[in-house]
């Protein structure tokens, strides 16, 4: 079975039906003193007293009768439907869901802390409300295992292969094959995902302090290389003008001591003290 729409009675003329059939009734001992008339025509106006519901706004109704599915009313207003009818209200507005962070392994075994944001709806009304037992606990548990698969699938961070796709710096391409995940595992239960991001990531506690020395000492070995690299550059142009403009002659043990002193000035980390020289070059 699949969902089908049903289009209830509008509840205004249901309702003008109902007080014509007490208006009968009163009549019935008034006018026509005739008990049985009264008896039938208010037992059909308290019958029908039953049937009358409310749609709101994004929000609907699945229509059951003795356990067989009849349909599902999603246009607003006032309606009537068969008394006998179960109607159980189904929202359809869409749902934020934040899950508790969790303890989970990354693909290389680090202990690390993530929480996932979810937003959601409810497209399938026969589905959210047959197929599963409890469509919203549903979600939280069928997020909360998506969660822990995708964790186990990357890692926190990079390491030593610089181009692989990890938690921290892979942010849409994580989060599109989460929300893939989670509409996958919730599509059983007629839910349409929205959105599906990573809401909370880092290091579990008890390795947070070693991991943060790791990325302190990255990030002192990319500041040095950078110096290098420029301090490098420097020097190969300070060597190219002094020979191209004839200031000095440089034999190789000089330039080779020139090049020590300028790298020692521009890696250091603390300015050099000038040190003045007042003899020969030789001295």
């Amino acid at each position: 079975m699949k969902e089908k729409m049903y289009k209830p009675t509008s509840g205004y003329l249901a309702l003008l039906i109902m007080f014509a059939l007490m208006v009968l009734a009163v009549a019935g001992i008034l006018v026509f003193e005739n008990i049985f008339i009264t008896i039938i025509c208010g037992l059909l106006a308290f019958f029908m007293l039953n049937g009358f519901f409310l749609i709101n706004p994004n929000n609907s109704r699945v229509l059951t009768l003795f356990g067989e599915y009849k349909g599902s009313a999603k246009e607003n207003g006032f309606f009537w439907a068969n008394p006998f009818f179960t109607k159980r209200v189904i929202s359809l507005r869409a749902s934020n869901f934040e899950s508790d962070r969790m303890k989970v392994n990354d693909k290389r075994g680090n202990p690390i802390e993530i929480s996932v944001i979810l937003v959601w709806r409810v497209s399938d009304t026969f589905k959210a409300a047959f197929e599963v037992d409890d469509y919203a606990k549903f979600v939280k548990v069928q997020t909360d295992a998506a969660v822990r698969k995708l964790a186990h699938l990357y890692p926190y961070d990079n390491m030593d292969e610089a181009h692989e796709l990890t938690l921290r710096g892979g942010t849409e391409e994580i989060n599109h094959s989460l929300e893939e995940e989670i509409r996958e595992r919730l599509a059983i239960s007629g839910i349409e995902v929205l959105e599906a991001r990573i809401g909370y990531l880092a290091y579990a506690s008890e390795i947070a302090g070693s991991m943060l020395k790791r990325q302190q000492a990255e990030a002192v070995v990319a500041a040095r290389f950078k110096i290098v690299e420029g301090a490098v550059g420097m020097v190969e142009k300070a060597l190219e003008e002094l020979s191209k403009r004839q200031i000095i002659e440089l034999d190789d043990d000089k330039k080779a001591a020139m090049v020590s002193n300028l790298l020692v000035i521009l890696c250091g980390d603390k300015e050099a003290s000038p040190v003045v020289n007042t003899g020969t070059l030789n001295s």
